[in-house]
């Protein structure tokens, strides 16, 4: 089980997040929709302490931070239980595919370059990517260099994968690759938390959908009951206008 509780975020006055209370199970994937500007990706990176939030208790399992009074160690071992994957991949150009995967496992796990070898294979061969071990980023397609980005997170082992629009800063036909990546990681059971504007892959991979608005969720559930059944008129319309193949409330 994790929980967050009371997670509060302002820049310049404005409440980004305002008060936000989470439970997810393991194996749950939660997807995150609304307007630019709602607060997903803040959301998401202060849950990793990548965004340094006003206030917030986090638990997983029986690790339990204030986020308003977090140190060095704790922030750690935050990192050690979450795992990022950002819109703009963030490989290290200077690295292969096999290196970018390795270096969490040896930096922030502290394995041996034989133990994290081992694993970044395997990760790769997940992602379908053992073809481009030893290739560096700048010879890897947009898509390809989002898998590593997924093996590289997913080799962490993390009790909570973060997904920051993954597919945003791809081109339209290496969408796919991507999301039937992640499609496959959730099959496997890796709970996951997933900001997305792709509304039909939102409504197959998610087990509970949150809509924010205002640094607020204002509706939640199952991608049944939001897409077909929501109860808020402004999620009604945002799903009305950014559905390009699912009927909202008519599925």
């Amino acid at each position: 089980m994790i929980k967050i509780s009371n997670l509060t975020k302002e820049f310049s006055g404005v409440k980004v997040l305002d008060g936000l209370d989470l439970e997810i199970n393991e194996g749950d994937v939660v997807a995150l929709i609304g307007a630019s500007g709602a607060g997903k990706s803040t959301f998401l990176r202060s849950i990793d302490y990548l965004e340094e939030a006003d206030s917030g208790i986090i638990e997983i399992d029986n690790f339990k931070v204030d986020l308003a009074n977090i140190n060095k160690k704790e922030i750690l071992e935050l990192r050690r239980r979450t795992a990022m994957v950002f819109q703009q991949f963030n490989l290290f150009e200077r690295k292969t595919a096999l290196e970018n995967v390795m270096e969490g496992l040896t930096q922030v796990k502290k394995l041996s370059k034989e133990e994290a070898k081992s694993l970044a294979e395997e990760g790769l061969k997940t992602v379908g990517l053992e073809d481009r071990m030893d290739y560096y980023p700048k010879f890897l397609s947009g898509g390809q260099k989002q898998r590593v980005g997924i093996a590289r997170a997913a080799a962490m082992n993390p009790k909570l994968l973060l997904l920051d629009e993954p597919t945003s800063a791809l081109d339209p036909e290496l969408v796919y690759e991507v999301q039937e990546t992640i499609l496959k990681l959730a099959k496997a059971g890796q709970t996951m938390v997933i900001v997305s504007h792709e509304m039909d892959f939102v409504y197959n991979v998610a087990t509970k959908v949150l809509f924010l608005e205002k640094g607020k969720i204002i509706e939640e559930g199952s991608p049944e009951e939001v897409f077909n059944r929501p109860k808020n008129d402004r999620v009604r319309d945002f799903l009305m206008r950014h559905n390009k193949s699912i009927e909202v409330g008519n599925i």
